[in-house]
């Protein structure tokens, strides 16, 4: 009785301390969406300037994740999430000097030049920051897989997936109502340095770690050969990447993200086109967050209560819903009626978000917790493959077309990524063996 409930206060100090770690991460990433505006109207820069550096830093943020999926497995998850941030912000203190560096190398504070060579050094600041953002999610995946039974999984997952929609909500917010983009940078760096002392005093890596049992019926042929590293690529090679459930699931993530990356990274431009002020900005793409967080949390309860854990099943029927909704914005996005679009924005957000949860937990139970890292890393790199059309892609459409067909655009995305994820319809709950 005591180990049940030792292990029951550990298991929901690891998911609430590592949903605030990881919110941290989003602090000193989502950050810079809202410091867009205000370079653009201070220096000019072009959409498509920051649309490159979203694109090119997007892909190495997905090759960073999918390394880091592949070391999260075999590492200390409290460690590697305490390198990942104390990197991001000490680069995020020194974004906002990134003007002085240009005046540094070219001797102007001003002109062509000077735009030019500060456009390269936040390039490459934030190409920086996403190879260190990729220590964030692998290791708090590995944290979950470790103290969640899969029949629990999509419940708590989701409840722990928040911590995006919280991060990326609580930095809308400050930075809306920051007229200085260096402040933009600053104010999240310096919440975000104590998130670092936090993880480090309060994450522990594996029931075991804190002298408890590992969790029941989670047994894998890699067991008996825990150090062997030969039989643990092989077990990777066979659960992760010659395994066309988790390739399904991985283009499923590329289009769910296509249209998240749409409205986080470019939402508050489009908005300011709209005629919204900055603050107000702010506060819809958050709305947009936090009605992702209760969808998130509906969507794994549903999956666990209902569906039997056969979190693909949620999947398929949300992203059904989300192409609705972006046919609805579509048609009403020139109404001149904020609070309409606010309101069918914001029931987007709540169905796209229950996939961008799922996916990784159908992932992870499929590929077990000996590869779910792995498996998730996978996912996130072809998830950030995203950015090339989100990233460059919108931004150029943007400077050329204007915004008008943005939603329409989205839905074709949203139709196939419906489509793919019901292709796995009747697939089993996990793929662990089962006694």
């Amino acid at each position: 009785m005591q180990t049940k409930h030792s292990f029951k206060y550990w298991q929901w100090r690891v998911i609430i301390c590592s949903m605030i770690g990881y919110a941290m991460f989003y602090f000193v990433r989502k950050n810079f969406s809202f410091a867009i505006p205000l370079l653009n109207e201070q220096y000019g820069i072009s959409n498509a300037s920051f649309g490159a550096i979203l694109s090119i830093a997007g892909i190495i943020y997905g090759v960073s994740k999918f390394i880091n999926g592949i070391i999260g497995d075999r590492t200390n998850a409290r460690w590697h999430l305490t390198l990942g941030l104390s990197i991001c912000v000490l680069v995020n203190f020194i974004f906002g000097f990134s003007d002085k560096l240009s005046t540094l190398i070219t001797g102007q504070e001003g002109g062509p030049d000077f735009i030019g060579a500060m456009v390269i050094i936040m390039g490459i600041l934030y190409i920086i920051n996403q190879i260190f953002q990729g220590c964030g999610f692998a290791p708090c995946n590995h944290l979950m897989v470790n103290w969640v039974h899969p029949t629990e999984l999509a419940t708590k997952m989701s409840i722990w997936n928040t911590s995006h929609s919280i991060g990326a909500f609580v930095a809308a917010v400050i930075c809306g109502y920051l007229t200085d983009w260096r402040l933009c940078f600053w104010i999240p760096a310096l919440i975000s340095l104590f998130g670092i002392f936090f993880i480090i005093v309060t994450l522990r890596d594996t029931p075991k770690s804190v002298g408890l049992p590992e969790l029941p019926n989670t047994k894998t042929e890699l067991d008996d050969k825990e150090d062997d590293p030969k039989a643990f690529r092989k077990f990777i090679m066979q659960k992760v990447f010659k395994n066309p459930i988790i390739w399904i699931l991985a283009i499923t993530d590329l289009f769910v993200y296509i249209v998240r990356f749409a409205v986080l990274d470019w939402g508050p431009s489009f908005l300011k086109q709209m005629g919204l002020s900055q603050e107000l900005s702010g506060w819809t793409v958050g709305i947009f967050e936090v009605a992702g967080c209760l969808g998130m949390l509906c969507a794994g309860w549903i999956s666990d209560k209902f569906f039997k854990s056969r979190s693909q099943q949620v999947c398929a029927i949300e992203m059904g819903l989300v192409t609705v909704c972006l046919v609805i914005l579509h048609f009403i996005k020139d109404d001149n009626n904020p609070i309409l679009f606010l309101t069918m924005l914001a029931i987007a957000g709540f169905f796209l978000y229950g996939p961008q949860a799922l996916l990784g937990v159908v992932a992870s139970n499929q590929a077990t917790k000996k590869a779910a890292s792995s498996a998730v890393g996978l996912i996130g790199l072809m998830s950030y493959v995203s950015t090339i059309f989100t990233g460059f892609g919108l931004g150029w459409f943007s400077d050329h077309f204007g915004w008008g067909p943005l939603f329409l655009l989205m839905t074709g995305v949203s139709v196939l990524g419906t489509l793919l994820i019901a292709t796995l319809w009747t697939l089993k709950g996990d793929g662990y063996q089962h006694d």
